[in-house]
């Protein structure tokens, strides 16, 4: 296989774990990582973690804002289980392990600019203004809805309202129409009203319902029209446990046409 070929397909791997959570962070999984960087056993991926966290302490930064313990118990038996460890990294930490890794591993060295890149583009973000943030992440939320609906699709989900209205209702704690009343704003207009905290936490929304669709093979238009409804309450529930604020009383704002139409004008 062509380098550029190998190049596009870690590239492709790492996009296709990636992971947001309900703050519109991208995160990684270290078990679903590693094996693509090259690390089939788990003792020597952690040796690798571990090089990467100190890096991160001799930096100077909060390792902690990084390198997250997501271990979790697993069953391995009828009646016994085990503790097994995990950890979720954002881009820097992947970047970091990249740059620990062994660069005779071709999924290294193309992993190493990779990350370069991707945490150029990550600090090129936090730099954006607020309205262009919101403005790239409603672009974001237009991409995902494009993939779930697809995904949807091939589950045998027929009737998209019912299934869209079901993630608004596990998100909101409320139906879609009931939504764009209490905020005041016109119909099919909630997303393009939103602001970039509230269009996060519909990003998180829409790629993990995609991903729990996938990873559990659910078929049916009910199977997947229950599944958008428990990921939407399962974010709304994370917003509540980190004392955010639920999304059906943020504020709309101003429209995302009347932002776009400012920059052309720039």
């Amino acid at each position: 296989m062509k380098e550029e070929n190998i190049s596009l397909s870690i590239s492709n791997d790492f996009e296709s774990i990636k992971k947001v959570d309900e703050n519109g962070v991208e995160f990684w999984e270290a078990r679903e990582l590693m094996p693509i960087l090259g690390y089939s056993k788990w003792q020597n991926a952690e040796d690798v973690i571990t090089r990467a966290a100190k890096a991160c302490i001799n930096s100077g930064q909060d390792v902690y804002n990084h390198f997250t313990d997501i271990s979790k118990m697993v069953k391995i038996g009828s009646d016994s289980v085990r503790k097994v460890r995990d950890w979720k990294l954002d881009r820097y930490a992947c970047y970091l392990i990249a740059q620990n890794g062994d660069p005779k591993k071709k999924e290294i060295a193309l992993a190493q600019t990779y990350f370069a890149i991707q945490t150029r583009k990550q600090e090129i973000f936090e730099q954006l203004s607020e309205a262009d943030k919101r403005l790239f992440i409603r672009g974001e939320v237009t991409d995902e809805n494009k993939k779930l609906f697809s995904t949807a699709k091939q589950a045998g989900v027929k009737r998209f309202g019912s299934f869209n209205d079901a993630g608004y209702l596990g998100l909101y704690g409320m139906r879609l129409k009931d939504v764009e009343i209490k905020k005041g704003i016109k119909k099919g207009e909630l997303l393009d009203r939103a602001g970039t905290t509230e269009l996060a936490a519909n990003l998180f929304r829409i790629t993990q319902t995609d991903e729990k669709i996938k990873k559990d093979n659910i078929h049916g238009e009910t199977q997947a029209t229950r599944a958008h409804f428990m990921v939407g309450g399962k974010v709304r529930q994370t917003i509540k446990d980190i004392g955010g604020t639920t999304p059906e009383k943020l504020e709309p704002e101003r429209h995302i046409k009347e932002l776009k139409g400012e920059k052309k004008l720039m």
